[in-house]
């Protein structure tokens, strides 16, 4: 499944700092930066639920934000894309 994740953690101290960093190392793992919030991740529901403990774990719930959004499919026909930046096809060919 492709998901959205974003975030807004609160940088007002240096515990909020180390919480960004850690989530965004956290996305960077998972997914792909299309934003500087904002990740798309191809995971399976396994994945899906490992990931969403592990930035629950991170994030404190009284500053910050987090929202995942599910994207259904077929994917290509939801999103458009315009700009620079291009995403990787998840299902596309690997080219090397």
């Amino acid at each position: 499944m492709l998901i959205i994740v974003t975030y807004d953690v609160s940088t007002e101290t240096a515990a909020g700092r180390r919480r960004l960093r850690r989530v965004a190392k956290a996305c960077e793992r998972v997914g792909q930066r299309v934003q500087k919030s904002v990740f798309e991740c191809q995971v399976n529901q396994m994945q899906y639920e490992a990931f969403e403990r592990t930035l629950l774990a991170e994030i404190d719930e009284e500053e910050d934000n987090l929202r995942f959004y599910r994207l259904t499919e077929p994917t290509e026909l939801r999103i458009k894309q315009y700009g620079t930046f291009r995403s990787i096809d998840f299902n596309g060919p690997l080219m090397v």
